[in-house]
């Protein structure tokens, strides 16, 4: 009776920490990933939103960043970090 118990907290412990390497691990490290590339953004880098849309950076408070858009200079849109998806940093050509 006390080794069949022990046989099953063992795997379930097992289970657990299967879990938590295949699920939790690969998110807190996407996670990182996306902290570290919001804090290494620049005025002047190029922005690809969650929707798809490219823009150059021109403004970046706390929480928001205003993103130019097209060669109009007028489209200017603030928007949230979150919205963020990818960071290009200008060539140094």
């Amino acid at each position: 009776m006390m080794g069949e118990m022990a046989s099953m907290l063992i795997l379930w412990v097992v289970v657990i920490a299967l879990m938590w390497f295949l699920l939790m691990r690969p998110q807190k490290k996407e996670q990182k990933r996306v902290q570290a590339m919001l804090a290494s953004m620049e005025v002047g880098d190029t922005a690809l939103t969650t929707s798809g849309f490219y823009g150059v950076i021109i403004d970046i408070t706390d929480d928001d960043v205003i993103v130019e858009f097209g060669n109009n200079k007028n489209c200017r849109i603030p928007m949230q970090k979150s919205a963020i998806a990818q960071i290009e940093k200008p060539s140094a050509e």
